[in-house]
């Protein structure tokens, strides 16, 4: 058939629609025809299911939003569609369909002919039924390989604008604070320079596919007390500045991002989407961000019904636009009828308004969606019979065998050894007992924003739409000469210890006992990790350490496995286990990961991103602790992990040899200049991952005992050596002073260049001259690496 589009009524075009215009001119030429409520209209977002028929969407009722006409509000127009994939079980060919026939219905409906902008949840894939589940951005962090991540999300990003959306709300740029919070697994690690380069890198493949990126959650949601989800932040400013922000703007700064989600939490009081300061102030005055700043959903509302800032919806409206928040989601509340009372009332400007509708409009400009020739047909419908969507059913693959590749690979590189007495890799053991509640699970890889756990569970009626082996399956494929038996011994989170016995029985007639233990990712409690799954102390829920501890006492060689959303304290396994093997929920190809490493197929590469504590109750810590928040006379809680940040262990050796400093002083605008020569010095190929950490032994103000300031995974073949050559700008020494100016001294630093935060194999001794030296945003945020490969 021929392709629907929306033609202008004017006998001339008006210059909203001259694609040679730049986008700001084409916003500011179309508010000036707008009214008042036809401007609102595209600063708020409908949620919505799409019809598995392929006819038009329906508004989604949710518990926490009153019921919307679309027909009372489409002639005014409509900014945002809220999850249309992502809401209900759908086939994506007729989701496609579904939100083609609504987008012509948008346009037709206003004046203008103007469509909304579709936005899903891509935290680990394109979150929509059968799409693939990659791995957690836990599990990116553990790569150590931004490069890997862009590809996976140029594949998400293309999948999700083939049918048609415009906008992926991710990555999560929060830095791990305390390990407790139920949102560990969404974000990638407890160092900001990691969760910086990784989620850039996830950003730059984001939007190389046209897809709107969102930096979230803007900032400091990841502190909150007591690691439980929503609280007030009280971190200080310093914390803030060196911690919190430094990841969102190195995303702003390298990756072309074009929209931030604000936080749900306060911090100090003050509430992100009321934070003028943080959402104009600094994102876009000194940064230069010039996309758009959506709430989170129902953050609006929020600040008036939880955090009590404004008296009323109007008036929380007016303090979100105030500060810079352009966009309401998920759905229309305070920036629909609360907010034009308001402004009627005198109480809120249209100036602010405008204000956010001007970059609403110049991004939907960048989208092609003002354009007089634009189509709703996506890419994955060119050519297809609208007309029959039973023909289409099926017709559209969002879980390619390019895409399940990408997956695998990350998956293996994520996985972390943790620990080996020498048993793996496995030696074809003929009795394999597989014992734990992860055991036999097929959800026991995915996070809580995988669409199997985060919608499918809604509906069990409706299979997965992907293929997720289990690990007993994955064992059984991996090891085709062993009998491998199984018990579940104890459910994740449940009290009952009446299988444990059984469990024993099995695990003591085996040869090796593989423990699968660790997490259900669920939401709001009906999980042990997720979104409102947050923990009381980092002991393995329910009663897995008591299995734990019965299979070590059998004398049969224990693997613990952990398929987990956060780390745990281990117990006697952190000394017992005969290995233990960390996997954050590794996505669908995560099983068959996991027992490539076990078979020794996969030689693993994975290191930590956050450290493993020993103690259940020590927290909030992470390595990034200044000398008094370590372990010492002063206070009888011993924080050190039982396996430090950067942690992993591979199946071959590596030999760090022949230092040589080239220049180890330079002025406070200088460079530090080193080289080294890696060697594996095993029998195999493997990676190591080449970490620099900063010591700064005397400062203005408490520094951490040592930060992460670069990194470089190399892989060598057995044998092979390498020369790695790294320039260290003095600017990664910035730290924020007393006064607030980030600020480069003068004085000795060392650079550690280690396997981990607890490995140092080589040490840089050097200094910095000069002046102190104050830096800004356009400060040196890199380390450079450069590898030549060395004979003999």
């Amino acid at each position: 058939m021929t392709d629907t589009v929306v033609e202008d009524t004017h006998s001339a075009a008006p210059a909203w629609r001259d694609p040679a215009l730049p986008p700001e001119a084409r916003a500011d030429a179309l508010i000036a025809e707008m009214t008042l409520q036809e401007k609102v209209a595209q600063l708020f977002g409908v949620w919505v299911g799409a019809s598995d028929e392929g006819g038009e969407v329906a508004p989604y009722q949710h518990e926490m939003e009153e019921a919307v006409s679309l027909e009372a509000l489409l002639p005014q127009g409509l900014g945002q569609l809220t999850r249309s994939f992502g809401t209900a079980p759908v086939d994506p060919a007729l989701g496609a369909l579904s939100l083609l026939r609504t987008q012509r219905r948008i346009a037709a409906a206003n004046r203008f002919g103007i469509p909304a902008v579709a936005h899903e949840e891509c935290l680990a894939g394109f979150a929509t039924w059968g799409a693939t589940a990659y791995p957690v951005p836990l599990s990116w962090g553990a790569t150590f390989n931004p490069g890997l991540i862009r590809a996976m999300a140029v594949r998400i990003g293309r999948d999700m604008r083939a049918v048609g959306v415009h906008q992926g709300l991710a990555p999560v740029l929060d830095v791990v604070r305390d390990a407790r919070w139920g949102r560990v697994e969404e974000t990638i690690g407890e160092d900001p320079y990691l969760v910086g380069t990784v989620a850039t890198a996830y950003v730059q493949g984001l939007e190389s596919a046209g897809i709107v990126a969102t930096l979230k959650h803007f900032a400091g949601y990841s502190a909150s007390r007591g690691g439980r989800n929503l609280a007030p932040v009280g971190m200080g400013a310093r914390e803030r500045a060196d911690v919190i922000l430094p990841p969102f703007e190195m995303a702003v700064r390298e990756s072309g991002v074009r929209s931030v989600m604000s936080a749900y939490t306060d911090t100090d009081g003050v509430p992100s989407h009321a934070d003028e300061g943080l959402l104009h102030g600094l994102l876009r005055e000194t940064w230069g961000f010039t996309g758009t700043v959506v709430a989170d959903y129902f953050g609006v509302a929020f600040l008036s019904t939880l955090h009590g800032v404004a008296g009323s919806l109007g008036a929380a409206a007016g303090a979100a636009l105030t500060a810079g928040v352009d966009v309401e989601l998920p759905t229309v509340k305070a920036f629909g009828e609360p907010l034009l009372k308001a402004i009627a009332d005198g109480e809120v400007s249209e100036e602010v308004v405008d204000r956010a509708l001007r970059r609403v409009l110049a991004q939907k400009a960048q989208l092609g969606l003002l354009d007089a020739d634009w189509n709703p047909v996506p890419e994955a419908l060119a050519g297809a019979d609208e007309e029959d969507p039973r023909a289409l059913r099926g017709s559209v693959t969002l879980d390619s065998e390019e895409n399940r590749a990408v997956a695998r690979e990350i998956a293996e590189q994520g996985v972390v050894l943790l620990r080996n007495d020498g048993i793996l890799p496995l030696a074809r053991p003929a009795r394999i007992a597989l014992i734990g509640p992860n055991a036999d699970t097929p959800t026991a890889v995915l996070g809580c924003y995988s669409f199997p756990v985060h919608v499918g569970s809604q509906h069990p009626q409706m299979p997965a739409g992907i293929e997720l082996p289990t690990l007993r399956e994955a064992l059984a494929a991996e090891f085709p000469d062993s009998e491998v038996v199984t018990a579940q011994g104890v459910s994740v989170d449940g009290l009952s210890t009446s299988g444990i016995a059984e469990a024993a029985a099995l695990a003591r007639d085996a040869d090796v006992v593989v423990l699968a233990l660790g997490d259900r990712a669920g939401l709001f409690g009906r999980g042990t990790s997720g979104e409102g799954c947050d923990a009381e102390s980092l002991s393995l829920p329910g009663v897995q350490q008591q299995l734990l501890d019965t299979l070590l006492d059998t004398g049969t060689p224990v693997v613990l496995t952990l398929l987990a959303g956060r780390p745990y304290a281990l117990g006697r396994a952190v000394g017992e286990a005969a290995a233990v093997v960390q996997a954050f929920f590794p996505g669908e190809e995560g099983t068959t990961a996991v027992a490539g490493i076990l078979s020794g197929r996969v030689n693993p590469s994975g290191r930590l991103p956050v450290s493993v504590p020993r103690l259940p109750g020590a927290q909030p810590s992470t390595y990034l602790a200044a000398r008094l928040g370590q372990a010492g006379e002063s206070s009888s809680i011993d924080p050190t992990p039982a396996f430090p940040f950067g942690h992993g262990l591979t199946y071959t050796t590596f030999d760090w040899t022949d230092l040589s400093v080239e220049a180890g002083q330079a002025e406070t605008d200088g460079e530090i200049r080193a080289a080294f020569t890696v060697r594996n010095t095993g029998d195999r190929a493997g990676a190591e991952v080449v970490q620099v950490y900063l010591h700064d032994p005397v400062a203005s103000v408490v520094q951490p005992v040592q930060r992460l300031i670069g990194y470089h995974r190399l892989p060598l073949a057995a044998g092979e050596a390498a020369r790695v050559l790294l320039t260290v700008p003095a600017d990664l020494a910035s730290f924020t002073g007393r006064d607030g100016r980030r600020v480069v001294e003068p004085g000795d630093l060392e650079l550690r260049l280690g396997a981990s935060s607890a490995d140092p194999r080589l040490v840089v001794n050097c200094t910095l001259t000069g002046q102190v030296r104050e830096v800004d945003h356009t400060r040196s945020l890199h380390a450079r690496f450069t590898t030549q490969p060395e004979q003999g």
